[in-house]
């Protein structure tokens, strides 16, 4: 079946228009512009498919801006987790910063080397891309330990934080984190997968992820509108 960019613009639309209203708001800064962030890098992501999947002389160019784009989203991930612990977890900050470290070295090495990400197949709703496999297993590796790290950070803040808002922030986080992870996991196992679409599968489910991370922002709105002074204080 030939590819429909109708999803990946209506999940873009959204995704921005999200981080627009939140990042124009009250709120944390801490917490609203890494939250604002992650929805661009999914947006981003969507943009960008639909450019490769509509025939560009650039698709490969593009293919490796695409793996650039997603390959900040678990050090984002991970930042605003650990932002979101009640007391300032260092373990939190110092794997936030490997990762960003990692997600650096992988950017750079992608945009210099194009078969990392070429010759994009697309199909219905997502993209295949070939990949050269000693390199993607070890950016897949960095991908699921981000991801990894991001989950068990929101069950730590969710189990042991003392500071209830956080602690219902850090349950948003943790819920859109497993609402996408889980069934991109179940879509490979039940379906015979394409080789190379994994990724893009991942970044439509994150649909889910978007939807609670607006929740989220929502959230933190309503709290700083309710105590201004108490947000001012904490930044």
């Amino acid at each position: 079946m030939t590819y429909d960019p109708l999803l990946s613009l209506a999940t873009a639309s959204f995704e921005i228009m999200a981080a627009i209203w939140a990042l124009h708001g009250p709120g944390r800064r801490a917490i609203v512009r890494p939250a604002s962030t992650i929805l661009l890098l999914l947006a981003g992501y969507q943009i960008l498919e639909v450019l490769i999947c509509s025939g560009s002389t650039a698709s490969g160019a593009l293919s490796q801006l695409a793996f650039v784009n997603v390959t900040w989203l678990p050090p984002m991930g991970v930042l605003l987790a650990a932002r979101l612990c009640s007391t300032e977890s260092r373990t939190g900050r110092w794997f936030a910063a490997g990762m960003f470290t990692l997600a650096f070295g992988f950017s750079v090495w992608i945009a210099s080397h194009p078969g990392f990400a070429s010759d994009p197949v697309c199909r219905i709703v997502f993209a295949r891309y070939s990949h050269t496999s000693a390199a993607y297993l070890a950016y897949a590796s960095f991908y699921w330990v981000g991801l990894a790290g991001m989950v068990l950070l929101s069950v730590r803040n969710v189990l042991i934080g003392d500071d209830e808002h956080l602690r219902m922030l850090s349950r948003q986080l943790l819920i859109g984190s497993l609402a996408f992870i889980l069934p991109s996991l179940m879509t490979s196992w039940i379906f015979p997968i394409p080789k190379g679409a994994f990724a893009s599968i991942m970044c439509h489910y994150a649909l889910l992820l978007a939807a609670f991370l607006a929740r989220l922002l929502y959230l933190e709105r309503q709290a700083a509108l309710a105590h201004p002074e108490s947000v001012r204080q904490q930044g």
